[in-house]
């Protein structure tokens, strides 16, 4: 049992105990004294040959793999035949009689052993090589330096030259941006489209966002609102142009305005409507008004003719006709007293001749400049009463409002309203773009947070603004500062959309910049400088949008 545990005996006898007092059998690294003999070609093989009691002589079998170099350089005290597993600890020294450790059955290899390696192997490279990378950033680079480092450059040394680039003029042409008043009124327009626009755009982004998470129809909602983004800058111009055209029958926003006016206003109008410039006549003209010659009292008919009514006014106008009073009231008829193709009677209601609809008629005590004490509004054929009047004299009178010309709309395209009109196309381009924006940024809104606000008891309006619009004001910071950026650089719209005649009026720096240079000033030396001023103008703003993705990314 015990032979079993501890394996077979030695065949050496009393000599295991020195291999017992050496180092424990296996792979062991050749000693630098057996290193030179090793590297004469001798393969592990030769091991195989080398019997337990031999230490120096090698068998024929031990240097049938050696090369002939190898058989040569045997001699009795080699230790060439031992395998790597010895080591100058087991190996004895020559012309001693200690005992040789035993060898090592080791596993064969094909052919000889390699050379040691002369030093650690260099890792391989990951990624192109150097040459590559430049090969591929080269074009980039000289785009980037052809279409941006370039012109910088060369507007800021271009700007410090006159109008013809021969005299140098320092920073004059600096000086005279704060001093021209045209340009003093670019950066004013400017300002207004800094503080307006991307608040305009923004809130409104905010809206349509929150109101598309309510609505079934989200996404066609969506796809409305952002489907001016698809139009170019230049064509939205073209289109509000015609929007805001004066005439209601061409321009949409006039004709809307002029619809809402029809509802909620007084009436018709005939601004070229007047009494006949006659004795005869019942009525006459006194500061744009229409008054009566002579008074009346409760139960009379009084009869209002006039004159110098357009046809195209009376297209769709009933046929006049008198109108015999109540008791206690006065009744009439305002009428258009002129018979075409002749004949009828002046100041006499005929068959053919044509009611004023829409007439405010008033009676006034006391004269043309008393009080008004009632009220009344022609019908289709021009008849009107008055009642609930006191016996007495009154004077009745036709107001100025009814010889206004109508309400054609607002003048969106002149110097008044221009530059709102602008910004409103403006608003319409972008509000899509940030509405898609932040409406991203609303959908990462933990669900949890919203929810637990509303379980606290808080109404909607509290959790929109303590809860949502706090998580989404990096979003909304990102969406402001883009759209400054872009209303810094607005062109086309204000080009486009402002007439010739107001074009100072709406002007901008991205404009004045080209007028001055291109469209006829020829001044490119103001124009280079007018282009570095908007250029410095932008940077903190780029700036300030790189340096918040940066720090989003990391």
């Amino acid at each position: 049992m015990t032979d079993r545990l501890d394996g077979p005996p030695d065949p050496r006898g009393d000599d295991g105990d020195a291999v017992a007092a050496g180092s424990s059998p296996g792979p062991r690294i050749p000693s630098a004294e057996s290193a030179p003999d090793s590297a004469t070609g001798t393969t592990p093989d030769s091991a195989t040959g080398t019997t337990p009691d031999s230490t120096s002589d090698a068998t024929p079998d031990s240097t049938s793999d050696a090369t002939p170099d190898s058989t040569s350089d045997a001699t009795p005290d080699s230790t060439s035949d031992a395998t790597p597993d010895s080591t100058p600890d087991s190996t004895p020294a020559s012309g001693t009689g200690a005992a040789a450790p035993p060898a090592v059955p080791s596993v064969a290899t094909a052919g000889p052993a390699a050379p040691a390696a002369a030093g650690t192997p260099k890792a391989p490279r990951l990624g192109p090589s150097p040459v590559m990378a430049v090969l591929f950033l080269l074009p980039g680079v000289v785009l980037l330096g052809a279409m941006v480092i370039y012109p910088i450059v060369y507007s800021v040394f271009r700007s410090l030259y006159d109008a013809g680039g021969e005299n140098f003029v320092g920073a004059e042409n600096y000086a005279t941006i704060f001093q021209d008043a045209s340009t003093l009124t670019t950066i004013r327009n400017n300002l207004i489209w800094v503080v307006v626009a991307p608040l305009l755009v923004t809130t409104l982004g905010l809206i349509f966002a929150v109101l598309t998470e309510r609505i079934r129809w989200a996404t066609a909602f969506k796809l409305i609102v952002f489907m001016p983004m698809a139009v170019s800058l230049m064509a939205s111009g073209v289109i509000f142009r015609l929007v805001y055209e004066q005439d209601p029958d061409r321009g949409v926003a006039n004709a809307v305005l002029s619809s809402v006016r029809g509802v909620f206003g007084s009436g018709e109008s005939y601004p070229d409507a007047r009494p006949r410039e006659n004795d005869q006549s019942p009525v006459t003209a006194a500061q744009g008004a229409v008054v009566t010659k002579g008074s009346a009292k409760p139960g009379q008919a009084v009869l209002l003719p006039l004159v110098g009514v357009k046809p195209a006014d009376l297209a769709s106008a009933a046929t006049a006709r008198p109108a015999p009073p109540g008791p206690g009231e006065l009744a009439g008829t305002v009428w258009f007293d002129f018979t075409q193709g002749g004949g009828g009677q002046a100041n006499q209601v005929d068959g053919t001749e044509k009611g004023l609809a829409g007439m405010t008629v008033e009676a006034v005590r006391g004269g043309p400049g008393g009080e008004v004490a009632a009220t009344a509004v022609t019908e289709a054929d021009g008849t009107f009463r008055l009642t609930g009047l006191s016996p007495g004299d009154y004077t009745l009178r036709l107001p100025r409002s009814n010889f206004e010309a109508s309400f054609n709309g607002l003048s969106w395209l002149g110097p008044a309203l221009i530059t709102p009109a602008i910004i409103g196309a403006f608003v319409w381009v972008w509000a899509g773009f940030a509405m898609v924006l932040i409406a991203a940024g609303l959908s990462a809104i933990p669900r949890d947070a919203l929810e637990a606000a509303r379980i606290d008891g808080a109404t909607e309006w509290q959790v929109f603004r303590r809860i949502t619009v706090p998580l989404l004001s990096p979003v909304l910071l990102v969406v402001f500062v883009t759209m400054i950026i872009n209303t810094l650089k607005v062109f086309d719209l204000v080009f486009v959309i402002a007439p010739g005649s107001v074009q100072p009026q709406a002007n901008v720096i991205a404009l004045e910049m080209w007028r001055v240079s291109f469209g006829g000033g020829g001044n490119q030396g103001l124009g280079s400088a007018l282009a570095i001023f908007l250029l410095v103008l932008v940077l903190p703003f780029m700036i300030l949008n790189i340096r918040r993705f940066r720090r989003d990314n990391q």
